[in-house]
């Protein structure tokens, strides 16, 4: 009886899904990417991962006034724009955004790798672009400025109705096979819990620095890891973060999976503090240029940034200034640069947030029967 109910429930499952494929597609605009069969995908070794949370194209213009700086994401080759929309709503929060560039699908705000209409489980979990890598014997690592269990890291280390949920997604990426999760201090995760489960637990800079490669880790710092200089000696940057992750990370013929979350650009935007904002975006560039350095060094490694929303909705004032004009989210396109890869994306190319783990996967030599094709989205 109760195999009869499920299997009933999974064909009202199939048919629910089908319908919101065809309701939602086109509200979401029309996907450009093609199977492999139809387009062949440079392959890369690595891939670096960047999302500044809530960086939209006016934030850029912003810092580099402000700050009177050069920004390096500027010279990459490939600039084009991710339309960043949840399956709930037009307006996506960080949870859903960052499903969709974590496992190829779009979700409801709020849900961490878990798909929409599916609220008792009927389908098992999407898959992760850090998962497939872990899967295919890469290394695999994640490093944010906000706590571990926030929203973005979550997304790309564990599934959960609720991103609220910090107790569920803690232990599942305190029982996760990843290499590294670093970032700011979760209630949840303790020394003793990190190193049953085999990870070295480390809380500061001297610690972080005597990680060796290859060795897996779990990062909880307590001081702010957003600012341009550490806030003190034994609080690293965002930068300093990245470049030992992957220096840990670079320890195998298979290659490594890295995503970097700047989380304080939109934290800051949400506060409409110019100053914070502009430094964390400064900082998160000063990131991307050592990742870039390493990546031309390297030869083999793809380098993606995007965002998982625009924060604050930033205007280009008469005078030639730049002011936030709210302090929610916006639906605005947010950029998509790449280095790495000449077939990745077109310049000016404009895609759903949804398709970029999708080229990810298959510029890592990955196919739709290992990860969720274009085609199978929602």
């Amino acid at each position: 009886m109760i195999s009869s109910i499920k299997i009933c429930l999974k064909a009202i499952m199939a048919l629910i899904m089908t319908i919101v494929v065809g309701l939602t597609s086109g509200a979401a605009g029309v996907s450009s990417t093609k199977t492999p069969d139809e387009k062949e995908y440079e392959q890369v070794k690595n891939v670096i991962y960047f999302i500044g949370d809530g960086m939209g194209p006016l934030h850029l213009e912003k810092a580099k006034q402000e700050r009177n700086i050069k920004l390096v994401m500027d010279t990459f080759p490939y600039q084009g724009r991710s339309m960043t929309r949840s399956l709930s709503n037009k307006v996506t929060d960080s949870a859903a955004g960052g499903t969709a560039l974590s496992s190829g699908i779009r979700t409801y705000n709020g849900a961490i790798g878990v798909y929409m209409y599916d609220p008792i489980h009927i389908q098992s979990n999407p898959k992760s672009i850090t998962e497939l890598c872990h899967e295919n014997g890469m290394m695999t690592g994640v490093v944010t400025t906000d706590k571990t269990s926030g929203a973005t890291p979550a997304a790309f280390t564990a599934h959960s109705t609720a991103r609220n949920l910090d107790f569920d997604i803690s232990a599942q990426q305190l029982n996760s096979d990843f290499d590294l999760i670093w970032g700011q201090s979760s209630d949840y995760v303790t020394k003793s819990k990190a190193e049953a489960n085999g990870f070295t637990f480390v809380s500061t800079y001297d610690e972080m620095m005597a990680v060796e490669s290859g060795e897996r880790s779990f990062a909880q710092f307590d001081s702010e890891l957003w600012h341009v200089n550490q806030v003190n000696a034994q609080t690293p940057t965002l930068s300093q973060m990245t470049m030992k992750a992957i220096d840990v990370l670079d320890d195998t013929d298979e290659g490594f999976f890295l995503m970097v979350e700047g989380a304080h650009i939109d934290k800051n935007s949400h506060s409409n503090i110019d100053a914070g904002m502009t430094e964390a975006l400064d900082e998160f560039d000063r990131t991307i240029a050592l990742a870039l350095e390493y990546a031309e060094n390297d030869g083999e490694t793809l380098i993606v940034i995007t965002a998982d929303h625009e924060t604050g909705k930033i205007v280009l004032n008469a005078d030639g200034t730049y002011s936030f004009t709210q302090t929610s989210h916006s639906d605005t396109n947010v950029p998509v640069l790449v280095y790495g890869s000449d077939t990745f994306i077109e310049d000016g190319e404009v895609l759903n947030n949804f398709e970029i783990p999708i080229r990810i996967a298959y510029s890592l030599g990955f196919d739709e029967t290992q990860f969720p094709s274009v085609t199978v989205k929602f």
